[in-house]
């Protein structure tokens, strides 16, 4: 595994997540039973970065929590395809190239005060979100969401990180 972790932003002092990211990354690909190699790059950012990107990529002009952006188009969640043909590989390293995912640091930190539980676990539920997105996991129909929160709630748990 390869993660790269790009801090942009000043706003929020990363102390209290260290480490907090790569758990949840690893125990994301650990609990769907991917045995590839893969790269991920996570930026952290702040309300106004993150705002640019949305509107940007999806056209909404307003800050959001966290963005993902897959490099992998899936016949079913969770499952990486077999035709290579399918995949962007990073050829020095052979890692599957997932894809991306933006967090802003500044919302995890006032969504963390609005629901009343810990930085950390509002960090490690939106690099968890991110993560299940890059594996080709949804929230558009109403099954798709159920599935992915159960997902969500079970790595949580694992990971001990509670509300």
């Amino acid at each position: 595994m390869t993660l790269m972790i790009d801090n942009r932003q000043d706003t929020i002092d990363i102390k209290e997540i260290n480490g907090i990211i790569e758990k949840v990354v690893t125990k994301t690909i650990e609990h769907e039973g991917i045995k590839n190699k893969f790269e991920i790059s996570i930026i952290l950012v702040d309300n106004t970065q993150i705002q640019s990107i949305n509107k940007e990529y999806r056209k909404i002009d307003s800050p959001t929590d966290v963005l993902s952006f897959p490099m992998i188009e899936y016949d079913k969640p969770g499952t990486i395809p077999h035709d290579e043909a399918c995949l962007e590989v990073d050829y020095d390293t052979g890692d599957i190239l997932l894809g991306d995912i933006a967090i802003s640091l500044e919302k995890a930190y006032e969504q963390s005060k609005e629901y009343g539980h810990s930085f950390e676990r509002e960090v490690a539920f939106l690099t968890l979100h991110g993560m299940l997105h890059l594996l080709g996991y949804d929230h558009i129909e109403e099954n798709d969401r159920a599935l992915m929160r159960q997902k969500e709630e079970e790595i949580l748990n694992i990971l001990k990180i509670n509300r």
